[in-house]
């Protein structure tokens, strides 16, 4: 969703936990939010709010570069363990 929001430039924003976003449109969870239209008293803010996000998060790109923080499964590590193990073993092997 983030790559193609920055494609269309739709501001767009990550919000820790599904339970903020369902407590921005009176429900439980939600897992993504659209604002499609907004009261023109709220316009002011909306847009002060779309100018910090789109510097947050469209605009920079170190966001881009640490999404999802590099922590892999379980199943994959003891796969790249494995593998070092393997390669530990044939290094030896060959001296």
């Amino acid at each position: 969703m983030p790559a193609l929001c920055r494609k269309m430039n739709v501001p767009y924003c990550i919000v820790k936990g599904k339970a903020r976003l369902g407590h921005l449109v009176y429900k439980k969870t939600a897992s993504c939010v659209a604002i499609t239209d907004v009261k023109k008293e709220d316009a002011a803010k909306l847009e002060q709010v779309v100018n910090n996000v789109k510097a947050a998060f469209n605009d920079n790109s170190a966001v881009r570069k640490t999404w999802g923080g590099g922590i892999m499964g379980h199943k994959a590590t003891s796969l790249i363990r494995k593998r070092e193990r393997a390669l530990a073993r044939e290094q030896v092997g060959k001296k």
